[in-house]
């Protein structure tokens, strides 16, 4: 009778492994390399040609600046 129920708690575990585990895993590495290929682009600056990330800078007009300062001239 014991043998039954470790079986049976093996197989829940086996099942649970190949179909839940798979999905999370892929699911947290597609959004670590989105992240990781936005925090990585490098964007020159229009007016002094400095490089920074394409979070930090600011778009205006199609272009990209790293500050109000070279935005403005």
């Amino acid at each position: 009778m014991i043998w039954k129920v470790l079986v049976f708690i093996f197989i829940l575990v086996l099942v649970y492994l190949v179909f839940f585990r798979k999905k999370r895993i892929s699911n947290n590495s597609t959004n670590n390399n989105k992240k990781d290929e936005i925090a990585d682009t490098l964007i020159e600056c229009n007016t002094c040609g400095i490089y920074i990330t394409k979070d930090e800078s600011i778009l205006s007009n199609g272009k990209y600046f790293c500050s109000k300062e070279c935005m403005n001239k």
